[in-house]
């Protein structure tokens, strides 16, 4: 293989590599949520354990007006809840629990989940570091 001929191979080998990984790079992008957290408290309506992210339906109560409103709330994947203490039973229908998120960057009713607080005081933590709050 000459170079001009090895020289056009790297580069759709490269050019094809770095068109492949966007998407991936895409589906990791947290832009639709924003730095700052919130904490919210409410009772566990459904705790999905699925593949690629779980995902917590939150029954969240306005003190002010009595009115309920649902919050889905996005965790991590099973195999990185398990990693932190996480188990498959850990949030039950009927739970009252303490979350703090990352809310929704277009301010509707969802979140990425950053800590469970349970009214014992005990804790389930989905990121590395301690959050802000």
């Amino acid at each position: 293989m000459n170079r001009t001929n090895a020289f056009c191979a790297g580069m759709f080998f490269s050019v094809a590599a770095l068109t492949l990984a966007a998407p991936a790079y895409a589906h990791h992008s947290h832009a639709n949520v924003v730095e700052e957290t919130i904490e919210l408290s409410g009772t566990v309506k459904e705790f999905e354990w699925t593949n690629p992210h779980s995902w917590i339906t939150l029954d969240v109560v306005n003190n002010e007006t009595g009115a309920h409103q649902e919050w889905l709330l996005e965790a991590r994947a099973p195999a990185q809840l398990l990693r932190r203490g996480w188990q498959r039973d850990s949030l039950k229908p009927g739970d009252v629990v303490s979350v703090t998120l990352r809310p929704l960057r277009s301010g509707g009713p969802g979140g990425l989940v950053r800590l469970i607080t349970f009214p014992d005081g005990s804790k389930l933590q989905d990121e590395q570091r301690a959050p802000d709050r």
